[in-house]
């Protein structure tokens, strides 16, 4: 039987939903072009239409996709929904989400056709830029004037978002100033500028991947005193210098100022150590009842505390100079980035998304949607600590190997590629359960919210925004 929609949101908000359905979507078919991608880069004959400088864009640029889908789409259903702020304009959240979804599929073609012309995490034709700025410009106009609105003090979340959608706007400027011939014409300025760049970009999004975080543990713990305290406004000055100066421990091969290096190790990792704390000091004050009754959201909350602590350790290791000398651009490194973005972000996001569904259907699922949820969260979570554990040898192997060709090398470090292949299929396969019933039950929401709000303007209403 499935489960009914005991809360529904209100029509005009659907937007959101549709943000954080589509996420979904792409980080189901990031998980499929990363699986594939894994067994590509040990066997390149495998599937010859589909080569490795294919894949590997597609499934970056989708798992990119999902995080800031999922994070601006909680942020448009939020703030009607919970925080009884009605969106300045809804017109321009679905212009919004039309320019991202269309820019996204042209970008795919791109990729697929084989047409690039970027750097890192865009590598598609600089061209395309433009409506994503045009989007973001879209989306930074109507959350200000949105939140603007309250005049009581702002709790940390609205901070958290606020910083993450101006330094998006910054630091996806910084991306492209490349094609300025000041900075392409110098290889080690360029790559400065860059790798500044992708290090704040990722700083950006976790402002508005934790201030979710930060927002949906108040709403389930049912007290927003947590979102105004000295401790999580620490955080978000120390998640503000991580944006800054954050970035400096992944550049120590290029010539650098020292201070800043050792700098941005600090910052970086009392961010993560905090905003562990909060996780885990929130969990401890929750009453069994409530716990019970928000296990999915909270479940997933929990995975996310765990890998903050274990990319905090390899953290702490990698941006040691020392070590930082054998685990750059390795294996290590991609266990870094696979810890954070599915480890943290998307286990916050997914949080994010079972706490809606769980408000939506008032925490009412059938059997059957529990019990796939449940087995998909722990297979997911897993996977993904054989795929860390597999990188990190790969890594290690490839960092410390000295001696030989770069054939024997592979060769000693395949039966760990091998593994993490295995494991990225199981991790997709846990994820893709997590997802096929998070999209059934908010699809159930975006349809039910659509009908609504046609019979509305049936009768003569005007739609809100």
């Amino acid at each position: 039987m499935e489960p009914s929609i005991t809360h529904p949101p209100e029509p005009a908000n659907r937007i959101g939903l549709r943000f954080v359905l589509l996420g979904m979507l792409a980080l189901a078919v990031s998980m499929m072009f990363g699986a594939l991608a894994a067994f590509k880069f040990l066997y390149p004959e495998l599937l010859q239409m589909l080569p490795f400088h294919k894949i590997r864009p597609i499934h970056v640029s989708l798992a990119v996709a999902w995080i800031f889908l999922a994070a601006v789409g909680g942020i448009y259903y939020y703030l009607p929904n919970a925080a009884r702020l009605p969106l300045h304009s809804t017109r321009a959240a679905a212009v919004h989400f039309w320019l991202f979804l269309v820019t996204g599929l042209v970008i795919l073609a791109a990729y697929a056709l084989g047409q690039f012309g970027g750097r890192e995490y865009f590598q598609f034709p600089a061209i395309l830029a433009l409506p994503i700025f045009a989007s973001w410009i879209l989306f930074g106009v109507n959350y200000f004037r949105t939140v603007t609105r309250d005049r009581r003090p702002w709790p940390v979340y609205y901070w958290m978002w606020g910083t993450g959608i101006v330094f998006f706007f910054v630091t996806f400027t910084e991306a492209y100033l490349w094609l300025i011939p000041f900075f392409r014409e110098n290889m080690v300025r360029e790559v400065t500028v860059q790798w500044k760049a992708y290090g704040a970009l990722v700083g950006s999004w976790n402002m508005m991947v934790y201030g979710t975080a930060i927002f949906v543990m108040c709403r389930i713990g049912g007290d927003d005193q947590m979102a105004r305290s000295k401790l999580v406004f620490a955080l978000f000055f120390l998640g503000l210098f991580n944006l800054m100066f954050g970035w400096a421990h992944h550049a120590y091969p290029i010539p650098t100022v020292p201070w800043i290096r050792h700098f941005a190790y600090f910052v970086s990792m009392t961010e993560l150590l905090i905003l562990g704390k909060i996780i885990w000091d929130w969990r401890g004050s929750l009453a069994t009842y409530r716990r019970h009754h928000h296990r999915q959201a909270f479940r997933f909350m929990i995975a996310a505390d765990f890998w903050v602590f274990v990319n905090l350790i390899l953290a702490l290791i990698i941006s040691v100079p020392a070590a930082n000398l054998f685990t750059h651009g390795t294996h290590v490194t991609v266990a870094h980035a696979m810890g954070t973005t599915i480890g943290i972000n998307t286990m916050i996001l997914l949080a994010s998304v079972f706490f809606i569904l769980e408000e939506a259907y008032g925490r009412r699922f059938s059997p059957a949607h529990v019990a796939v949820t449940r087995s998909g969260f722990w297979i997911a979570n897993s996977c993904l600590l054989v795929v860390f554990v597999s990188l990190l040898g790969a890594g290690l192997g490839r960092g410390t190997y000295i001696e030989g060709t770069f054939q024997e090398m592979m060769a000693l470090i395949e039966p760990y590629l091998i593994v993490f292949a295995g494991a990225g299929v199981g991790l997709a396969i846990g994820l893709w359960m997590v997802l096929a019933c998070a999209i059934q039950l908010m699809t159930g929401l975006v349809f039910t919210s659509a009908t609504t709000e046609a019979r509305g303007l049936a009768r003569g209403e005007k739609p809100a925004g």
